[in-house]
């Protein structure tokens, strides 16, 4: 069983398979070119499967891959197949725009996924367009629906940005909810490499938003353990508003990340991690699992923002850690 130091235990690990994406949204990614890692620095598969197997064997009990876009990495069904083949009853969960999801779908719910987060912002190809700074969105809609066809359990995240689709929030709702889907609407995180003035709505504003069509919504007791607040609405729907600025769900956490270059960090907000790459390339499972206890010995009790101009903001890369 893996304890913090306050006593939280921890069964969920998102792994980060790439930090490389096909988007360049503008909440989440620089604009301007960078040098991505060089493939030979990331752990291979096998490196990273040597890790998920010992971290199940300590209590983990559901794997989330994630990226950048995952997708992007060739083989990702294979190395899905080599976690579930492990252990079949494990949670397996991707996040993923979706972009390459047509021709994915199948084969990664083939190979053991059984649930998958799809980031979709908007129903209108210009919206879609100026906030991925590419046409995407038939694309990933196709995704959205080969997901559904081949089985896999589906949630929808969606990011209202002011000025851009803030006024979609109910049509977004309106489409998971006709479809049986959950859907999170996620108050923008600013963060030092989103798009300067990028302004998102706070979940009171969304709420407002939301009320002028659905006036009786309620609120369902919180799960503690998701980042989630969920809400109900008359006929029984409900919809979710995760709120990164506050901290009410820290003290359910249950989730530790590991980067695609074997760092883990042991909150999205905070800066301190620990290398377990050298450990697993030498086959020093046992070493890694010691990392791995030190490193959720040191995890803080909640969120740990910068200041910038009086605002709470994360200097980490999103795209390195999966949000």
């Amino acid at each position: 069983m893996l304890i913090d130091g306050y006593g939280r235990k921890h069964d969920y690990l998102r792994v980060s398979v790439t930090e490389r994406c096909n988007f360049r949204c503008q909440y989440c990614m620089p604009e301007k070119p960078f040098s991505w890692v060089p493939k030979e620095n990331l752990l291979s598969y096998e490196d990273l499967f040597k890790f998920i197997s010992a971290s199940i064997d300590e209590g983990i009990k559901k794997v989330r891959i994630t990226g950048g876009e995952p997708l992007l990495r060739e083989g990702l069904d294979t190395f899905i197949k080599m976690v579930f083949d492990y252990k079949n009853d494990i949670d397996l969960a991707l996040t993923t725009n979706a972009f390459l999801l047509p021709n994915a779908a199948q084969k990664l719910k083939d190979a053991g996924l059984k649930r998958i987060n799809i980031s979709l912002d908007t129903l209108r190809p210009d919206v879609a367009a100026k906030i991925a700074q590419k046409d995407v969105l038939k694309t990933v809609l196709k995704g959205i629906q080969a997901a559904d066809d081949a089985g896999l359990k589906i949630k929808i995240n969606c990011v209202p940005i002011k000025g851009i689709n803030d006024q979609e929030i109910v049509e977004v709702l309106d489409f998971c909810k006709e479809r049986g889907y959950v859907i999170r609407f996620i108050e923008f995180m600013e963060n030092n490499h989103a798009k300067d003035g990028a302004k998102g709505l706070t979940s009171d504003e969304m709420k407002e938003i939301i009320s002028r069509k659905y006036k009786n919504f309620k609120e369902v007791p919180r799960d503690t353990s998701s980042p989630a607040q969920y809400y109900e609405l008359e006929d029984g729907y409900q919809f979710g508003i995760i709120e990164p600025h506050k901290d009410d769900f820290c003290s359910a956490c249950n989730r530790i990340r590991l980067t695609s270059e074997g760092y883990l960090i042991p909150c999205l907000y905070f800066e301190d991690a620990m290398s377990i790459k050298e450990a697993v390339q030498n086959d020093r499972i046992d070493e890694a699992v010691e990392i791995l206890k030190k490193v959720l010995a040191g995890k803080p009790e909640k969120n740990k923002w910068s200041v910038d101009d009086g605002n709470e903001v994360s200097t980490r890369a999103f795209y390195e850690t999966g949000g």
